[in-house]
């Protein structure tokens, strides 16, 4: 395969990446909303995924469902691009120099490189902006109830100034190893899956499967990651919601012995059954819609180049 193909095909899902980042945005975000003031809940009584949900629209309006939904569109559409686009970039690099086959171990190290690659670049600030536009208590509806935070641009700016730029990067070493985690099993995961399900059906190459089953996959395999790094997330939420100028392992070290004394064990999985939402649904989303697209932006490309081709 020549360099221009390599660079056409990872602009590809580059583009398809990006699209599907938004059309799950879109979708999802009132889940993650949900999910993030369950987390910050430090009350003894917890109260459930409904009654969260009600409390909010009931008391801030439905819009306040998508509070940080800027941050995240901003973030979510360069965050898949990159994604989809290293993960497909890490495997050609870790696939057979003969057969050009990818085994199961390359897939898994190039979706924990896919997961670290965006944690850095995207993930990290974004969170940090949208968990703190998200913790805002206030009613969407009362024009004199101002928030600290009007919107994404507002909230990195107020960050950067009163806390400074490295703020945005509060929690990066566990936002690393969630989304690397995340990764690393939701592609292992998405690739066998696809594998099976084209062998079972006898699919030729270059055939796509349908999207309901591009659909279910993404689901299963999106919501094996948060089962097994709920801990980390619940974590990284609260170092990212506070203000506090601890740093490092000290900073760790507080946020983890407060949550165990005052709080419990269990407290390290509040908000999972949101989240197991978010992230299943999310990724049955970003999948389906992103093998979509892509077939559209090769048939696009594809286009451009036999128009070329004519001239």
């Amino acid at each position: 395969m020549s360099k221009n193909l390599d660079k056409k095909s990872l602009l590809i899902h580059f583009l398809a990446g990006g699209g599907a980042g938004l059309t799950e945005a879109l979708c999802c975000h009132p889940l993650d909303t949900i999910k993030v003031r369950m987390q910050l809940n430090k009350k003894s009584t917890r109260p459930g995924f409904l009654t969260v949900a009600l409390n909010i629209t009931r008391r801030e309006s439905p819009l306040a469902l998508y509070k940080g939904l800027g941050a995240v569109v901003t973030g979510i559409v360069p965050k898949m691009a990159i994604r989809f686009s290293s993960f497909e970039l890490y495997k050609g690099w870790l696939a057979d120099k003969t057969t050009g086959k990818v085994s199961t171990m390359s897939t898994f190290f190039a979706g924990l490189g896919a997961g670290t690659t965006e944690a850095v670049l995207v993930v990290t600030p974004m969170d940090v902006i949208k968990i703190r536009l998200q913790a805002q208590r206030h009613s969407m509806t009362d024009s004199f109830d101002i928030p600290k935070y009007r919107n994404a641009a507002h909230a990195a700016y107020t960050i950067v100034r009163e806390e400074g730029f490295l703020t945005l990067y509060k929690g990066v070493t566990l936002t690393a190893l969630r989304q690397a985690t995340n990764q690393a099993v939701n592609f292992t995961v998405y690739q066998e899956m696809k594998k099976q399900m084209k062998k079972i059906q006898g699919t030729k190459d270059g055939q796509e499967l349908p999207s309901y089953q591009h659909l279910l996959m993404g689901g299963i395999s999106g919501a094996m990651g948060p089962i097994a790094n709920a801990p980390i997330d619940t974590i990284k939420t609260r170092i990212q919601r506070s203000s506090s100028p601890e740093k490092g392992w000290t900073r760790l070290k507080g946020v983890v012995t407060n949550l165990i004394e005052q709080e419990g064990y269990m407290a390290f999985y509040k908000g999972l059954f949101p989240r197991l939402m978010r992230v299943g649904v999310g990724q049955a989303v970003t999948f389906a819609s992103y093998e979509r697209i892509k077939v559209y932006v090769d048939m696009f490309a594809r286009g451009l180049m036999t128009a070329d081709d004519k001239y």
